[in-house]
């Protein structure tokens, strides 16, 4: 069996909610395996570096100062399909198009505050763990659960 690793960023209004234990236990449930966790704050450069494919889109200043209002919770989630699934578990982009029980649909309800940030895709994932944790920050282990979750 062939796992992935995916990229989920609590954003500051997750955090200033209180929804960061919530949303943990969204990816457990499902049984995915939690690989790296942080609190932090972000430099400017840094959101810059992450968001640079948004770097033309009218909105990307406004997307910058918001990130840098608060702490953020940077994560990495393992498991089978863990970029697509972990997509389906944050709901559309747009709160008002998600679907009750995804973490957007349940906690948020307009786009600047979506409350959670996750890869598109494995290739970005790879890009954006790299750039929120240091080599040696992401932990490789058998889960107590693996034989429960998967055949």
């Amino acid at each position: 069996m062939s796992t992935e690793q995916t990229f989920i960023a609590i954003k500051p209004d997750g955090v200033q909610r209180g929804l960061v234990g919530p949303i943990i236990s969204r990816f457990e449930q499902r049984g995915y395996k939690l690989a790296a966790i942080k609190l932090v704050s972000p430099s400017k450069e840094h959101l810059e570096a992450h968001y640079a494919d948004l770097k033309d889109k009218p909105f990307f200043p406004s997307l910058i100062t918001y990130m840098l209002s608060g702490p953020i919770v940077a994560m990495v989630w393992e498991g089978l399909d863990a970029v697509k699934t972990g997509r389906a578990l944050l709901g559309a982009t747009n709160p008002l198009a998600s679907q009750p029980g995804t973490i957007r649909g349940d906690f948020a309800i307009v786009t600047g505050r979506n409350v959670c940030h996750g890869s598109d895709s494995v290739e970005n994932a790879k890009k954006e763990i790299a750039l929120w944790f240091k080599e040696g920050d992401v932990i490789s282990y058998k889960s107590a659960q693996h034989d429960w979750i998967y055949e």
